[in-house]
């Protein structure tokens, strides 16, 4: 089995496009990686080997014809379960479907128009409600640093399959810290852009204000393209980002001398950081201070964002099953889950949003003084996996406190925020920190995480050897 592909989104379309590869052979090995590495890990759910295959072998006839190549021309992707492909089951991480989507969700219409091609989907805990990758029909998705860890979640396949390089890039979805904390857990790039900045359709919104879509990748430059492949709004979305410019053009320049903020208070009370990630967090202090960088620790006088976030996320719960075929079939826990959410009504869900409003103002008084915000990404370690096993709705919660401790708030305020890689801690697992950007700032976090990048390369995961005579 070959390593991981340290070449990433843009190498393998400067491969593909400049003949010396094919989008073919590209794709024959993202699908022969994943038959050799996915059953010790649980990242897909499905594969698609022969729709994949096919598209690869008219992605090399359109080249050879003459068209134009796109940005992700002949690179293999990966889609969380929740997001729409057509003719396969939108399952949501569970067994409440059966109709296979009639069309795809738009963020995959615009990947495919820009040449990528779709090799599978991608685990996740029913309709993402804890950050732990595992359901009873899909079982547990083992971190592949440490497969006795979990990846976090919810987007955990997503982060496992691009961090075991079985594919370049995949999507994932982030309504409380989804992307980040499986990019923090595994050694990835995680970018939750600025609300509205991605469209959610065909649905208007994700988890009303708290959610949007995105890559998790192993390098800044990578989330960057496909950004600029799939962001944007379109008529009947319920939000929409403020004007940016290209995230490609932002990862590719110096950020200049920011002031940087940084504290490791978590947001959520009674949470204490592990160690390791204290010390990540002050590595990195030193780091961006030796890049010449105004970097000095800060009160961010953080809101409460309770009373905003858990309403939605009832919400966002309950509008999810109702979609459903057969609610029957849904999780003990999601049907709990749902039970316990009844009072959120249609006013409570709008006393919410107004709500969100506020604790935005209030969180984003910080960048009054800064330009950046930097904490840890995520408080504990990665637990061992199994953590959700037995746990109802309220046990369940109480274990996902340290993975949303920094990370949930800026769904509620809207901000852009990124898991950014520090290295591999002592226990053999990757340790990360967070970058907070002003609104519709992404492009500074960009410019910035690249630079980290640069200064200190992101962990690359290789397989461990097969023993002699196995």
């Amino acid at each position: 089995m070959s390593e991981p592909s340290p070449t990433g989104v843009a190498g393998t379309v400067r491969a593909i496009t400049t003949g010396q590869a094919t989008a073919a052979g590209v794709v024959e090995a993202a699908i022969d990686r994943i038959g050799a590495l996915d059953p010790a890990f649980n990242a897909f759910s499905v594969v698609r080997p022969d729709e994949a295959r096919r598209e690869a072998l008219a992605r090399d006839e359109q080249l050879s014809g003459g068209e134009p190549a796109g940005l992700l021309h002949g690179v293999p992707v990966a889609i969380k379960e929740e997001v729409d492909v057509a003719g396969y089951v939108t399952t949501f991480g569970g067994d409440a479907n059966s109709t296979p989507a009639r069309a795809d969700a738009e963020i995959v219409r615009r990947l495919r128009e820009a040449g990528a091609v779709i090799v599978g989907k991608t685990t996740m805990p029913e309709f993402g409600a804890f950050p732990y990758t595992e359901s009873v029909s899909r079982g547990v998705t083992r971190n592949p640093w440490d497969p006795t860890r979990t990846p976090g979640g919810s987007s955990g396949g997503t982060a496992v399959a691009v961090a075991t390089g079985m594919v370049p890039v995949g999507i994932g979805g982030d309504g409380g810290g989804s992307i980040r904390i499986p990019s923090a857990c595994c050694g990835l790039f995680g970018l939750k852009p600025q609300r509205g900045r991605v469209t959610t359709a065909p649905h208007p919104h994700l988890w009303w204000a708290l959610g949007t879509a995105g890559p998790l990748s192993r390098s800044v430059l990578d989330s960057a393209i496909v950004y600029d492949v799939i962001r944007g709004s379109v008529e009947g979305d319920l939000y929409r980002a403020g004007e940016s410019g290209s995230f490609v053009e932002a990862a590719g320049r110096e950020p200049g001398r920011l002031r940087i903020g940084w504290t490791a208070k978590p947001v959520t009370l009674g949470v204490r950081p592990d160690p390791l990630h204290v010390q990540a967090l002050d590595d990195t202090v030193r780091l961006l201070s030796d890049l010449g960088h105004d970097v000095r620790e800060v009160d961010p006088r953080y809101p409460d964002p309770t009373s905003a976030f858990v309403p939605q996320f009832f919400a966002g719960i309950r509008g999810e099953a109702d979609l459903v075929e057969h609610y029957e079939r849904l999780e003990r826990r999601t049907r709990e889950t749902c039970r316990l959410g009844s009072w959120v009504t249609p006013r409570v869900r709008q006393w919410a949003l107004d709500r969100t409003e506020q604790v935005s103002v209030k969180a984003n008084r910080v960048f009054d003084d800064v330009d950046v915000l930097l904490t840890p990404a995520i408080a504990h370690r990665p637990p061992p996996v199994g953590i959700l096993g037995g746990r109802g709705t309220v046990s369940s919660s109480l274990a996902a406190m340290p993975a949303i401790a920094y990370a949930a708030l800026w769904n509620v305020a809207g901000n852009p925020a990124a898991s950014v890689p520090c290295g591999i801690a002592p226990d053999g697992l990757p340790t990360a920190v967070q970058l907070v950007g002003r609104t519709d700032d992404e492009v500074t976090l960009l410019s910035l995480s690249a630079q980290i990048e640069e200064a200190r390369p992101f962990p690359t995961w290789t397989p461990l050897p097969t023993p002699v005579g196995s």
